[in-house]
């Protein structure tokens, strides 16, 4: 039992300690000029459906939510945006070569397409992020009109 007790306070105090190894919460600077929504100019449902659904992860204007401030999971979020931003960064659009600019739109069109995303961990927690059947189907004609390959 005493052994049991000083493993659970050990536990107990490194989740405290941890809560000081904190996150950079800052958001790259964006040029709006440079932005997707500003060069591409879909609908304004289209628009709506990617701020949504894609910008957090996707683009420099991240909304950090309250559980962003508890270690570990703070860690975890921060490493999905960067990889989403380092994947696909809708803020930097304007700086993507027209090969890459054509490669992302097919990407995102299969993986909207498949389900993929918005990722299932993230609509869990962000219930405006979940695409409706509707809000898919809209998406992904609109991604095909700019040029995504129908999979």
């Amino acid at each position: 039992m005493k052994t049991k007790t000083k493993i659970l306070w050990a536990i107990v105090g490194l989740l405290v300690l941890i809560q000081f190894i904190r996150i950079d919460k800052t958001n790259p600077p964006a040029d709006p000029a440079q932005d997707f929504i500003t060069l591409k100019n879909p609908p304004q449902e289209v628009a709506h459906i990617l701020k949504a659904s894609c910008y957090d992860c996707h683009s420099n204007h991240t909304t950090y939510p309250w559980y962003t401030n508890v270690a570990p999971v703070s860690w975890w979020v921060k490493r999905h945006i960067n990889e989403g931003r380092d994947e696909l960064n809708f803020s930097e659009w304007g700086n993507y070569t027209a090969k890459r600019a054509a490669h992302k739109l097919d990407e995102s069109y299969e993986l909207v397409a498949e389900g993929e995303m918005p990722l299932s961990s993230y609509t869990l927690i962000h219930a405006n992020a979940r695409l409706s059947e509707p809000q898919k189907q809209q998406l992904l004609a609109w991604l095909k009109t700019q040029g995504a390959k129908a999979q």
